[in-house]
Protein backbone atom coordinates (compact mmCIF):
# COMPACT_ATOMS: atom_id res chain seq x y z
CA UNK A 1 0.00 0.00 0.00
CA UNK A 2 1.38 3.40 -1.00
CA UNK A 3 0.78 6.40 1.25
CA UNK A 4 1.95 10.01 1.00
CA UNK A 5 3.35 11.91 3.99
CA UNK A 6 4.99 15.15 2.88
CA UNK A 7 6.86 16.06 6.07
CA UNK A 8 8.25 12.63 6.92
CA UNK A 9 11.53 12.81 5.03
CA UNK A 10 15.06 13.94 5.73
CA UNK A 11 16.85 15.99 3.08
CA UNK A 12 16.47 14.68 -0.48
CA UNK A 13 14.87 11.35 0.38
CA UNK A 14 11.57 10.84 -1.42
CA UNK A 15 10.43 7.37 -0.43
CA UNK A 16 10.88 4.55 2.02
CA UNK A 17 9.42 1.20 2.90
CA UNK A 18 8.05 0.35 6.31
CA UNK A 19 6.37 -2.99 5.80
CA UNK A 20 3.68 -3.21 4.51
CA UNK A 21 3.71 0.43 3.38
CA UNK A 22 5.60 2.44 0.80
CA UNK A 23 5.70 6.02 2.06
CA UNK A 24 6.29 8.78 -0.49
CA UNK A 25 7.07 12.49 -0.15
CA UNK A 26 4.43 13.53 -2.68
CA UNK A 27 1.60 11.99 -4.65
CA UNK A 28 3.24 12.49 -8.06
CA UNK A 29 5.87 9.92 -7.07
CA UNK A 30 3.22 7.19 -7.33
CA UNK A 31 3.91 7.32 -11.08
CA UNK A 32 7.67 6.75 -10.66
CA UNK A 33 7.94 3.05 -11.51
CA UNK A 34 11.66 2.93 -10.71
CA UNK A 35 11.15 4.34 -7.21
CA UNK A 36 8.18 2.08 -6.53
CA UNK A 37 10.16 -0.95 -7.72
CA UNK A 38 13.10 0.06 -5.48
CA UNK A 39 10.78 0.23 -2.47
CA UNK A 40 9.02 -3.02 -3.39
CA UNK A 41 12.42 -4.74 -3.37
CA UNK A 42 12.86 -3.48 0.19
CA UNK A 43 9.43 -4.82 1.14
CA UNK A 44 10.49 -8.26 -0.11
CA UNK A 45 13.75 -8.05 1.87
CA UNK A 46 11.82 -7.05 4.99
CA UNK A 47 9.40 -9.94 4.60
CA UNK A 48 12.26 -12.42 4.15
CA UNK A 49 13.90 -11.33 7.38
CA UNK A 50 10.72 -10.96 9.41
CA UNK A 51 11.11 -7.19 9.85
CA UNK A 52 13.03 -7.19 13.12
CA UNK A 53 16.05 -8.95 11.64
CA UNK A 54 15.90 -6.71 8.57
CA UNK A 55 16.09 -3.56 10.68
CA UNK A 56 18.80 -4.98 12.95
CA UNK A 57 20.90 -6.11 9.99
CA UNK A 58 20.28 -2.82 8.14
CA UNK A 59 21.33 -0.69 11.13
CA UNK A 60 24.37 -2.81 11.97
CA UNK A 61 25.55 -2.84 8.37
CA UNK A 62 25.02 0.94 8.09
CA UNK A 63 27.03 1.63 11.26
CA UNK A 64 29.90 -0.65 10.26
CA UNK A 65 30.09 0.54 6.67
CA UNK A 66 29.75 4.20 7.67
CA UNK A 67 32.70 3.74 10.03
CA UNK A 68 34.64 1.96 7.29
CA UNK A 69 33.98 4.73 4.75
CA UNK A 70 34.05 7.50 7.38
CA UNK A 71 30.95 8.87 5.71
CA UNK A 72 27.30 8.20 6.58
CA UNK A 73 26.01 8.54 3.01
CA UNK A 74 28.70 6.22 1.62
CA UNK A 75 27.80 3.79 4.40
CA UNK A 76 24.14 3.98 3.40
CA UNK A 77 24.91 3.38 -0.28
CA UNK A 78 27.07 0.37 0.69
CA UNK A 79 24.34 -1.43 2.65
CA UNK A 80 23.60 -4.72 0.89
CA UNK A 81 19.84 -4.07 0.88
CA UNK A 82 20.35 -0.69 -0.79
CA UNK A 83 22.87 -2.03 -3.28
CA UNK A 84 20.47 -4.74 -4.41
CA UNK A 85 17.58 -2.26 -4.68
CA UNK A 86 19.62 0.37 -6.56
CA UNK A 87 21.15 -2.20 -8.93
CA UNK A 88 17.77 -3.75 -9.77
CA UNK A 89 15.36 -0.81 -9.53
CA UNK A 90 15.17 -0.39 -13.32
CA UNK A 91 14.34 -4.07 -13.86
CA UNK A 92 10.58 -3.96 -13.34
CA UNK A 93 10.41 -7.79 -13.55
CA UNK A 94 13.14 -8.34 -10.95
CA UNK A 95 10.81 -9.43 -8.16
CA UNK A 96 9.29 -12.09 -10.41
CA UNK A 97 12.71 -13.68 -11.01
CA UNK A 98 14.44 -12.82 -7.73
CA UNK A 99 15.59 -15.71 -5.57
CA UNK A 100 15.23 -15.47 -1.78
CA UNK A 101 17.98 -13.66 0.15
CA UNK A 102 19.57 -12.17 -2.97
CA UNK A 103 20.81 -9.21 -0.90
CA UNK A 104 23.43 -11.52 0.63
CA UNK A 105 25.50 -11.45 -2.54
CA UNK A 106 25.99 -7.70 -1.98
CA UNK A 107 27.24 -7.93 1.62
CA UNK A 108 30.93 -8.47 0.91
CA UNK A 109 31.30 -7.58 -2.76
CA UNK A 110 32.95 -4.31 -3.58
CA UNK A 111 30.51 -1.64 -4.78
CA UNK A 112 30.95 -0.14 -8.23
CA UNK A 113 32.14 3.46 -7.95
CA UNK A 114 29.92 5.99 -9.68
Amino acid sequence: MVIVIRHFFYRDYVGLSLWPFIILRNASLRQDNTLINHERIHLRQQAELLLVFFYLFYFLEWVLKSAWHRDFYAGYRSISFEREAYMQENNLHYLEERKPYQFLKYVFTKPVQS
